[in-house]
């Protein structure tokens, strides 16, 4: 639940946001990408701030967030893991390095580990197919880890 302190500071960042891109249609998308750069993700009265300001019924701007994958209305975890399921990753093993990392973190993609560490995602492609099956962890690149590597690239065991 926000406090009156954390609306007070959404508001505040969200004028700034509407006075550097304007009322453009155009805009949502970027005050969007800024939002979710400072906050992690995109919290709720960030979103209503935005409605009201841009006078865009909320129903709209869930829309838009909810559309492009880049965009999450979730906190996520310190670290994010990226991993390919794209064609050319899957026929070579994507499906087994999804299944081993949701071993050792113990979630499934989409979710995030209890103590906030780590967020699993699955994503179309990560544009390296040569290297799949291939993941990334906060956006650097892996191909193909065995268990021993994800183990110690995640410091896990």
């Amino acid at each position: 639940m926000a406090t009156a302190e954390d609306i007070a500071t959404a508001d505040r960042e969200i004028d700034e946001l509407v006075e550097r891109y304007g009322r453009a249609d155009g805009a949502l998308i970027q005050m969007l990408l800024d939002i979710q750069k400072t906050q992690g993700y995109l919290p709720t009265e960030w979103l209503v701030g935005l409605s009201e300001r841009l006078e865009i019924p909320l129903p709209r701007i869930y829309h838009a967030a909810t559309f492009y994958k880049a965009f999450s209305l979730e906190p996520k975890g310190r670290h994010v893991i990226q991993v390919c399921t794209g064609t050319a990753c899957h026929v070579r093993g994507a499906p087994l390095l999804v299944s081993r990392i949701g071993s050792l973190l113990g979630v499934r993609p989409g979710e995030t580990t209890g103590d906030g560490e780590f967020t699993f995602e699955t994503v179309n492609c990560l544009g390296c197919c040569a290297l799949g099956p291939v993941m990334t962890v906060d956006e650097k690149y892996y191909s193909n880890p065995s268990q021993e590597e994800l183990a110690k690239l995640l410091n896990i065991g």
